[in-house]
C-alpha cells in the first residue's frame, strides 16, 4: 500500500491472505536456492575438487564458489521477504479487525461513514420532563490520538452537558475508532515498506563479503520489525528433549522464519537438529564477523581472525562434512564444530579442550583438526561416526592459576550439550563418547559428578590429564572398563605436582619455574593420576613424546617439551594414540592396544 494514501475502504478490503500467498512464493524461491546451494557445494564442487587438478579446474572452483554464495544470498534475502510479508499481514489484521467492528456498529445504528472517515448520525427523539423533543442529526470527525482498545465514547474529557441527541456520542466514538485504525495501519505499512525497501540486491553477479554483511544487517532489520510474530517465543529454558519436541511441533514455515530471522537464538539451542543449528549459525556468522570488525581491541581482532578462518573452511567441501553447532564471542570465544552429522551417526564423540584453548587462529588450525582427525579415524572403524570439538566454556589460559571454577561453570553446559545429542540422534541406541584433554578432562570429570552423570555417555576418554576430581574410574558414571586414559610419559601436565606440592600457585607455575620429577606417588593436581593402577581405567598406548629428563621445566618449555601434551590426536606424530582414540569412538574399544599403569 506504500505510495497510496490509505483509506478506511482500502484497509477494510485488504486481503491478508494475498500478502501471505506472496510470502509463500518467496519462501519457495528461498527453499529452491538453499537446495541449489547444497547441490553446488556437496555434489559439483566436491566432485570437481576430488577428481580434477588443473588450472581450468581451479578456475571452475572459483566460479562454483561464487555461484554458491549467490544461492546463499538468494536463500537468505528471499526468506527475509517472506517473513516480512507474513508479519505485515499479521500486523495489519489487528487494525483491520478493529475497523470492521466499528463499521458493523455504524451499520447497525444506521450511521453513514463517509469517504474521509467522518460519520453522520440521524435525528432522534428524546424523552424529557417537558415531553418528547426531536433533536437533529449531525456529522462528526474521528480523533486518532487514543489507542484502538479505548472504550467507545471516551475520546477526550467528558462534556459538561450531555448532547441531547444520544446518537452524537456513539457516532463520535465510532469515528474515533475508524481514524485510529487507519492511522495505526498506516504506521505499520510505513514501517514494513522501509524494511522491504532495504531488501534489495546490488547489481552484478558477485556476492562479496560486504554483500553478505549487508544481508546480515537485513536480517537484523527484519527481526526488529517482525520478530514478535515468531510464535510465543523461544523456550530456551527447557530441557533439550523438550526443545526437540517444541521444534518438531512447529509448522515448517515457522521453523524457516526462526532460522532466517533469529539465527543467533536458534543456533545455540541444544535439542535442535544439527542441520538446523548449522544453517542458523552459518547465517549468524557474518553478523559476528561484522560486529567484531567494527571493534579495535586485541581480543576482538583475535576472535575475528578465528571466525574468518572458520568461515573459509565452511565454504570448502569436506569429508566428513562440517556442521557449525555453536558460535559466539562471549568470554574467550565459543565454537562447536562437528565433523559428520551427529544426528544420523551411530557413534558420536564430543571433545572438550583444555589449558590455553580460546577462539583464535590456533584453535582453528590445530584444535579443530583434532576433532576432524578423530572423525576420519573413527569412520575407518565404522563409517557411521562423527566427532565434535566443544568449546562451550572458558578454559584456563597459560599463566592462570588452575582452579575448579572454569570446570564447574563448564560442566553444566557440556551436560546440556550431550543431552541434546542424545535427544536428536536418530539411532535406537547411539554410542556416545566424552573426550577430555588437559584441563578439559577435569571439566569432563566435573560433568560426570553432576546428578545423573553425563547424559547418554557410554565411554570416557581422558588425555593428558592433570586429574579429573575423582579417585576411581568407576566414579565417572560409567563402568571402570569404559574409561580410557592416554598419558604420555613425557607429558608435563600428566605429572603435575599436587596442590600441596605447588610453590607457584598452579601447574603452569611449575612448568615455568620448577623441575618436574617422578614423585613416586599416584596423585596429581586434581586428584588421583588417571594413568595409575589405583584409578583403575584402561590405559592405552601412546607415544612417550620428546624426553625432558634432566632439564628444568622452563628449559623444557623452550625446547618444546609441551609437544608430548599436544600430539595425542595427531595420526602423524602419534599414530598409536590416534588409532586407539578412533577405535574407542568408532565402537571397537576391544581393539585398542594397552600399556601398563604408572
Amino acid at each position: 500500500m506504500s505510495g497510496t494514501t490509505l483509506t478506511w475502504r482500502l484497509l477494510r478490503d485488504l486481503r491478508p491472505t494475498a500478502l501471505e500467498g506472496a510470502g509463500d512464493a518467496w519462501h519457495e524461491v528461498s527453499g529452491r536456492s538453499g537446495s541449489d546451494r547444497v547441490r553446488v557445494d556437496r555434489l559439483m564442487t566436491a566432485r570437481l575438487r576430488e577428481t580434477q587438478e588443473s588450472r581450468s579446474a581451479a578456475a571452475a572452483l572459483v566460479r562454483l564458489q561464487r555461484l554458491s554464495r549467490n544461492y546463499q544470498y538468494l536463500h537468505t534475502e528471499c526468506g527475509l521477504i517472506r517473513t516480512t510479508l507474513n508479519a505485515l499481514a499479521a500486523d495489519l489484521a489487528v487494525p483491520q479487525r478493529q475497523l470492521r467492528q466499528a463499521l458493523d456498529e455504524a451499520a447497525e445504528l444506521r450511521f453513514t461513514v463517509h469517504e474521509d472517515g467522518s460519520v453522520s448520525f440521524p435525528a432522534a427523539t428524546t424523552a424529557t420532563l417537558a415531553g418528547e423533543i426531536s433533536t437533529p442529526g449531525g456529522h462528526v470527525r474521528g480523533d486518532a490520538r487514543l489507542p484502538l482498545d479505548q472504550a467507545p465514547g471516551l475520546s477526550g474529557p467528558p462534556p459538561t452537558v450531555k448532547p441531547l441527541n444520544p446518537n452524537a456520542e456513539k457516532a463520535q466514538a465510532i469515528a474515533d475508532r475508524i481514524a485510529r485504525a487507519v492511522s495505526e495501519a498506516a504506521d505499520i505499512d510505513r514501517t514494513y515498506a522501509e524494511t522491504l525497501d532495504r531488501l534489495k540486491a546490488a547489481k552484478g553477479l558477485d556476492v562479496t563479503a560486504a554483500t553478505l554483511a549487508d544481508a546480515a544487517r537485513d536480517t537484523a532489520g527484519v527481526r526488529a520489525a517482525a520478530g514478535r510474530h515468531l510464535g510465543g517465543g523461544i523456550p530456551a529454558d527447557r530441557s533439550p528433549a523438550e526443545l526437540k519436541a517444541w521444534w518438531d511441533g512447529l509448522p515448517e514455515e515457522q521453523r524457516r522464519e526462526y532460522i532466517d530471522v533469529a539465527p543467533d537464538l536458534i543456533g545455540g539451542l541444544d535439542g535442535l537438529p544439527a542441520a538446523v543449528r548449522d544453517e542458523a549459525n552459518r547465517n549468524h556468522l557474518p553478523v559476528l564477523i561484522d560486529e567484531l570488525a567494527r571493534r579495535h581491541d586485541d581480543d576482538s581482532r583475535t576472535k575475528l581472525e578465528a571466525l574468518r578462518l572458520i568461515q573459509d573452511r565452511l565454504t570448502e567441501p569436506s569429508v566428513p562434512p562440517m556442521y557449525l553447532l555453536g558460535i559466539g564471542d562471549e568470554g574467550n570465544g565459543r565454537a562447536i564444530v562437528a565433523y559428520g552429522n551427529p544426528d544420523t551417526s551411530r557413534n558420536v564423540s564430543a571433545y572438550v579442550p583444555g589449558l590455553g584453548t580460546k577462539l583464535n587462529g590456533e584453535f582453528v588450525e590445530d584444535t579443530m583438526k583434532r576433532a576432524e582427525d578423530t572423525a576420519i579415524g573413527a569412520r575407518r572403524v565404522d563409517p557411521s561416526s562423527a566427532s565434535i570439538i566443544w568449546l562451550g566454556y572458558d578454559a584456563p589460559q597459560f599463566g592462570d592459576v588452575m582452579t575448579d571454577g572454569d570446570a564447574r561453570r563448564g560442566a553444566p553446559a557440556y551436560n546440556q550439550f550431550m543431552a541434546g545429542l542424545e535427544a536428536t540422534n536418530t539411532n535406537h541406541d547411539p554410542h556416545l563418547t566424552a573426550i577430555g584433554h588437559s584441563y578439559g578432562s577435569y571439566t569432563v570429570g566435573t560433568a560426570a559428578k553432576q546428578s545423573g552423570g553425563i547424559p547418554g555417555v557410554d565411554d570416557v576418554i581422558l588425555l593428558g590429564s592433570p586429574g579429573v576430581g575423582v579417585e576411581k574410574a568407576g566414579d565417572l558414571g560409567v563402568a571402570a572398563n569404559h574409561v580410557f586414559v592416554g598419558a604420555a610419559d613425557n607429558d608435563l601436565v600428566t605429572r603435575a605436582p599436587t596442590k600441596g606440592e605447588m610453590a607457584f600457585g598452579g601447574p603452569v607455575g611449575s612448568l615455568f619455574y620448577g623441575d618436574v620429577v617422578d614423585r613416586g606417588n599416584d596423585d596429581n593436581y586434581f586428584g588421583k593420576d588417571p594413568a595409575s593402577e589405583a584409578f583403575g581405567a584402561q590405559r592405552f598406548k601412546v607415544d612417550p613424546g620428546p624426553p625432558f629428563a634432566g632439564v628444568s621445566a622452563s628449559e623444557g618449555m623452550r625446547l618444546g617439551l609441551m609437544d608430548a601434551h599436544s600430539q595425542y590426536f595427531d595420526p602423524t606424530l602419534d599414530a598409536e594414540s590416534a588409532s586407539n582414540i578412533a577405535r574407542i569412538v568408532g565402537g571397537r574399544p576391544d581393539k585398542i592396544t594397552t600399556e601398563e599403569w604408572r
